[in-house]
């Protein structure tokens, strides 16, 4: 993933992301918080997230999700280099959510249905190499939707997370899980934001990034901000949980509770 970015704004592009909404569904079915839940996520997983915000979660005795694109693994981007295949071991080893983001970042919006099987097929047999557990979850490279990926993600994932801002709530489609981005000038308070809301509704917040360095890209964020939103959130009495632990629990599951609370 080199080049940045152009999401699909052409007629088409918006009625494929509606339709996608509308088929596939998965609804959460929460029956009542005792406290809401945080998900801290990082996309593409550069290096520095794996490090600096692999350490920051830890440092508050919390983990988070990784959804790593292994066909990417070891080379570089406008992000920053991304994880090697023994960080993405050392991930894993220390607790952290290993997830699929599809296997070469393909996507999913644009891409057919066959298109789709086959890469993450690639993606689920570079995870066995590395001796990784089968990626409970899923999230669209781009954020980009469309029903025949949604089709083909039903039967393989807990829940996948896409890019719409939103909290999750009963009902919600853990097909399309809603995620807010801690990026840009505005994202530390952005973030702030939705954790009040998700405080005052007792919901489950998922929140990513991508780089976590001091000079980030337009997709990262700074180590400063990330510590203050970690600390900000258990002092308001969040759970800190993986994105697989918080699908569990949406479904109607147990999960084991935050250490730091």
């Amino acid at each position: 993933m080199t080049e940045i970015y152009t999401a699909d704004s052409s007629f088409y592009g918006k009625l494929r992301r509606r339709l996608a909404r509308l088929i596939y569904t998965r609804p959460a079915r929460f029956e009542g918080l005792a406290r809401p839940l945080l998900t801290i996520s990082f996309d593409d997983a550069p290096t520095s997230a794996a490090h600096a915000g692999a350490a920051l979660l830890e440092k508050y005795g919390a983990r988070g999700t990784f959804f790593i694109s292994a066909g990417l693994s070891g080379s570089d981007s406008h992000l920053g280099p991304y994880t090697t295949e023994a960080e993405i071991k050392a991930l894993h080893a220390a607790g952290h959510e290993i997830a699929c983001h599809t296997h070469s970042h393909l996507d999913c919006g644009r891409a057919s249905a066959a298109e789709i099987a086959l890469d993450l097929d690639l993606s689920a047999a570079a995870f066995r190499q590395m001796s990784l557990p089968k990626a409970q979850t899923f999230a669209y490279p781009y954020g980009d939707v469309s029903p025949q990926a949604k089709s083909v993600l039903n039967d393989r994932f807990q829940a996948s997370r896409a890019l719409h801002h939103g909290l999750v709530t009963p009902g919600t489609d853990l097909n399309q899980t809603p995620a807010v981005g801690i990026e840009g000038p505005d994202g530390e308070q952005t973030a702030i934001d939705w954790l009040i809301r998700a405080e005052d509704e007792t919901a489950w917040l998922v929140l990513y990034s991508h780089d976590v360095r001091e000079n980030p890209s337009a997709w990262g964020c700074t180590p400063a901000t990330l510590e203050r939103l970690i600390v900000r959130a258990l002092d308001m009495g969040f759970d800190i949980v993986t994105f697989a632990e918080g699908a569990r629990l949406a479904s109607g599951q147990t999960i084991r509770k935050n250490k730091a609370a």
